[in-house]
């Protein structure tokens, strides 16, 4: 087991999911692909090809045009080899943001595969518990 490994399996998969978004949230996706992302991975972001490559060039793209991005984290749920995160991603601090929910599916201590699905946050809504 090598020096990275060895960090990755101190830490929950849950852990590892957060340390993901807050990378690609800061801009530093190649970095996140390199610490998370395992040799086959793929998603299910219909907006995108299925590929690792292609979504990690739109997470690229997506930084550069908001490079004050925030992920606010409001809640992770670990069961098994899947985590799921739900967070408040703002494109900059002027924006009322959206709720997101990744889900994601390891395999030795490595991202094989995800999902996300998110909605706006309305500005005006009748709901009085929020979105969080």
């Amino acid at each position: 087991m090598n020096r990275e490994q060895q960090i990755k399996a101190n830490f929950s998969l849950k852990d590892q999911a957060v340390s993901f978004l807050q990378l690609v949230a800061s801009g530093k996706v190649r970095e996140a692909y390199k610490r998370h992302i395992a040799p086959g991975f793929c998603h299910h972001n219909p907006f995108f090809r299925g590929d690792a490559d292609s979504l990690m060039i739109a997470m690229e793209e997506n930084a550069a045009k908001n490079p004050q991005k925030i992920l606010e984290v409001k809640r992770a749920i670990e069961e098994g080899d899947i985590v799921a995160v739900h967070s408040n991603v703002k494109q900059n601090p002027e924006d009322i943001g959206g709720a997101v929910v990744h889900i994601f599916r390891f395999q030795d201590n490595q991202i094989v595969e995800l999902w996300d699905v998110g909605q706006p946050i309305p500005e005006n809504s009748p709901n009085e518990n929020g979105v969080f």
